[in-house]
């Protein structure tokens, strides 16, 4: 009786998943995240009601909810603040000009309203008389699916910040633009920052957009230090998940802890997990560390975690890469198409604020953006400052948001169409 056929070898993919199956497990049995870190992560963030009614409304501001829908059908939430102060109605007409404050990556529009009233941005800009519009990207806890794919399926969760860029920043500053009949001002940190200057590149959003300021400016990443970061990047733990199947990235999640776990032991100290993922922050009040993981961190997408890490990788600002195969159906090249800075209009004013102790936007980094982009720009930079800082720091409004008002205030004349 003939023996029956030998199996298959395994293919690359199993391999691969055995690989890091049993690199989870082993690094799970040696390591833990802070205890305390791991309970307030597992802990239910607050219910979704709405943002307003969540944050805004009880500091005693007016807010309205408004949804947008992107042109791949995504509908995100955006929220519209007023001033509590008590300027009359008049006064406030005539002064207010609308400004977008758009998040970085695993944060929501909540993150410009976690510190008292006069230390939060979104409240500081609409005691100025600002037009506060609040942006929150598809997959955040404030926006609102889809309007035919569930966030349970693979296919919500297919992009990366090339589609935030594309499709969600100009859905939101076309709403804003039409229904204020008046061009507007851009505030982005971080991954806010990386979607704006991609956006600014195509004429048909720029033309929107009255002047921007920048915190922690990022359209290359080749110099990140950031402990936690570089050690995911070595890892290729991106492309590791993405080989198992996951497509969401939720920290809050029992995947997204073990994740944690698996990262954190005698190499890499986690006890203060914002500092392992962002460098040190010198100036947040860490007695409303708590209070800050109720809210954060948000959810992403693999795929957008695979694409900041192509950018750290390869020192590129560019499209995501599929691979050669893919590339050619997609784009007719064998690489990605970068995105070109000398696009930016010579005419847009931008005010950018960055910092030497920032570990993820690195001054290298920075420095070549700057050199990059052919229109005005105003720069601050500040010797002492982390990533986090000029967005949660208790000094910030000193020595960062009275200077950008200042230069948004410069720009307050309303452009009209």
């Amino acid at each position: 009786m003939p023996l029956p056929p030998s199996p298959p070898p395994p293919s690359a993919t199993t391999t691969l998943l055995l690989l890091v199956s049993l690199s989870l497990l082993s690094f799970s049995t040696v390591s833990a995240v802070n205890s305390t870190v791991a309970s307030l992560l597992r802990r239910a963030p607050p219910p979704t009601t709405s943002l307003c009614h969540q944050l805004i409304i009880p500091a005693g501001y007016s807010c309205s909810e408004h949804t947008v829908e992107t042109k791949d059908g995504y509908l995100l939430a955006l929220q519209r603040v007023s001033s509590s102060s008590s300027l009359d109605e008049i006064e406030l007409r005539r002064r207010r000009h609308p400004v977008l404050l758009q998040h970085g990556l695993f944060m929501g529009g909540d993150a410009w309203f976690l510190n008292p009233e006069e230390q939060s941005l979104g409240f500081l800009l609409a005691d100025r008389g600002f037009d506060v519009w609040v942006a929150n990207v598809r997959g955040t806890r404030w926006s609102h699916g889809h309007v035919s794919l569930s966030d349970t399926s693979k296919e919500f969760w297919d992009w990366s910040w090339e589609e935030l860029a594309m499709y969600d920043f100009p859905a939101m500053i076309e709403y804003i633009y039409r229904l204020t009949n008046s061009k507007v001002f851009l505030v982005g940190h971080s991954q806010g920052t990386i979607m704006s200057l991609a956006a600014f590149t195509q004429p048909d959003i720029v033309k929107m957009v009255e002047a921007a300021a920048l915190l922690c400016p990022i359209s290359y990443l080749e110099h990140v230090t950031a402990p936690f970061v570089l050690r995911m990047v070595n890892l290729h733990l991106d492309k590791m998940i993405l080989a198992m199947g996951f497509h969401q990235l939720n920290f809050r999640s029992d995947m997204g802890i073990r994740l944690l776990d698996s990262l954190c032991d005698s190499h890499l100290d986690c006890d203060d997990i914002l500092a392992a993922l962002t460098g040190n922050n010198y100036y947040l009040n860490t007695s409303r560390a708590e209070y800050y993981l109720e809210y954060e961190p948000h959810a992403t997408s693999v795929k957008n975690l695979n694409h900041l890490f192509q950018m750290i990788r390869k020192g590129t600002f560019a499209r995501y890469d599929y691979g050669m195969l893919k590339n050619m159906r997609v784009y007719g090249s064998l690489k990605p198409p970068t995105f070109d800075l000398g696009l930016v209009p010579d005419s847009l004013p931008l005010w950018m604020a960055y910092g030497r102790k920032d570990d993820l936007a690195d001054v290298a980094d920075v420095e070549r953006t700057i050199n990059e982009l052919p229109c005005k720009k105003e720069l601050l930079y500040l010797d002492t400052y982390g990533h986090v800082d000029f967005l949660l720091g208790v000094t910030a409004k000193d020595d960062v948001y009275e200077l950008m008002i200042e230069f948004f205030s410069s720009w307050g004349k309303s452009s009209s169409f």
